[in-house]
This record gives C-alpha cells, sequence and structure tokens, in this order.
C-alpha cells in the first residue's frame, strides 16, 4: 500500500487548522496537527513529515524563527517548509524566504492552490535522475561519464546546465514552462524564481556553442530542444 505524504500543520488557529487537515486528507494527505513550536518539535522527534505547513504568528516562537532553527538541523533541514500567514508585504515575504521557507502562501488562500502548492514543493524533491546517453543532431550526452559533445567536440557545461540539458534532450521536441523546469530539474525542495530558469538557458546556450540554437525560446510558453537542425547549424557544419 501505498505510503501518504505526512504533512505536518503548525498553525494556532483551531478553525483555520481543522479546515486545512480536513483538505488535506481528502487530497491524499496524511495530516498533522501542533498548535505551537514546542508541540511542532515533538511531531518532528517522532516522524519526519514530508512537508510543514507554517503559520508565521504563533504563540512563544514565531513561524520564522522555527524556520530558521529547523533549517539550521541537519535532520529537518531538507524537510520543505510552506509559510502560512496574513503578512502579505514583500518585505515580509523576503524574510519568511530568508528564514529557510520554500514557499510563501498569504491568507485568506484557496485550498486548491495550497494544495497545488503542496504537491509543487513534493515534486521538487524528486527531480528526474540523469541516467543513459542520449543524442539528438550530433548533439551527445552521456550521464555516465558526464560528457557531452557536438559534432565530436568536447563542450564544458556545469552541473545544473548539464541536468537541463538532459532534460530537454530526453523530451526533445516538446514545449516546457518555467514551472515545469523547475518540477522536473531543480529539485531539492530549494526556492528558486521563474526568473532562474532564463539565466540557466542562457549559460546552456552558451556553453553548447554552435549547437546553442537547438534550444528554442517558445514565446509565452517556455522551451523547447529541437532535433531539427537550425540554418546556423547547417552553416557551421557546411
Amino acid at each position: 500500500m501505498k505510503r501518504l505524504p505526512r504533512v505536518l500543520v503548525v498553525e494556532d488557529e483551531p478553525a483555520i487548522a481543522e479546515l486545512v487537515v480536513v483538505n488535506l486528507r481528502h487530497n491524499g494527505f496524511a495530516p498533522v496537527w501542533a498548535a505551537d513550536g514546542e508541540a511542532a518539535q515533538r511531531e518532528l522527534d517522532a516522524v519526519l513529515p514530508d512537508v510543514i505547513l507554517l503559520d508565521w504568528m504563533l504563540p512563544s516562537e514565531s513561524g520564522v524563527a522555527l524556520a530558521r532553527k529547523w533549517r539550521a538541523q541537519s535532520r529537518t533541514k531538507a524537510v520543505p517548509i510552506l509559510m502560512l500567514t496574513a503578512r502579505g508585504d514583500e518585505p515580509d515575504k523576503i524574510a519568511g524566504l530568508d528564514a529557510g521557507a520554500d514557499d510563501y502562501i498569504t491568507k485568506p488562500f484557496s485550498t486548491q492552490e495550497l494544495m497545488a502548492r503542496i504537491r509543487a514543493v513534493l515534486r521538487r524533491r524528486s527531480p528526474e535522475q540523469v541516467l543513459g546517453s542520449v543524442s539528438i543532431a550530433e548533439l551527445v550526452l552521456d550521464a555516465q561519464t558526464h560528457r557531452v559533445s557536438y559534432q565530436d567536440q568536447a563542450l564544458k557545461l556545469g552541473p545544473t546546465e548539464f541536468k537541463l540539458l538532459y532534460y530537454l534532450m530526453t523530451h526533445a521536441e516538446r514545449v516546457h514552462s518555467r514551472a515545469q523546469l523547475l518540477d522536473k530539474v531543480w529539485g531539492d525542495h530549494v526556492f528558486i524564481e521563474e526568473r532562474t530558469v532564463d539565466v540557466h538557458v542562457k549559460r546552456l546556450r552558451e556553453a553548447l556553442g554552435a549547437a546553442g540554437s537547438l534550444v528554442e525560446t517558445v514565446r509565452g510558453a517556455g522551451y523547447r530542444l529541437t532535433a531539427r537542425p537550425q540554418p546556423a547549424l547547417v552553416a557551421a557544419k557546411a
């Protein structure tokens, strides 16, 4: 029987906690409720959850302080934290993220949005593994040796660009949004803004040199790796 993802809900308002817990159960999660930091720590010591939903305003110790503490501990530092709060100003959001939160949800929020955010951070904990080798339009990537070449010329790629290229090559001709690439490539539950994808795509194209035009920008949709040589590639080959 498949284990349900365990969600620790740290919320001192019983009405909100009950609403969140009920919706989590209905959506295939196993929720556990803690009303303050001490109760939350006891739950963490007993069983490590898959996700923590953490209210900012708590009695005694704030959610920001708890997030900072749990990020500093080796046992809990990899557990995704979603901050729940009525504070919607940008400085407050930055403070929550700087404390170690992976995402930030402002009250009031829809249960559909909350479930989607939880699923997103869980997907990012399990990015696709880079295995085997793949070849497209004389561009060759070997995952075992961590080598990339184009027309038999070795190319140097950073680790993130390598994973990004592998995913694009193994899903060639498909258009991938920035959010999809974050879920599939980055993983590690780390909060990363979507514009970071653009930076790594730019670095990937630069590292690929003449093969860089294989990575296409699809306006308003995202990115795609095409198996069809572009005119610039044909000219370079000639």
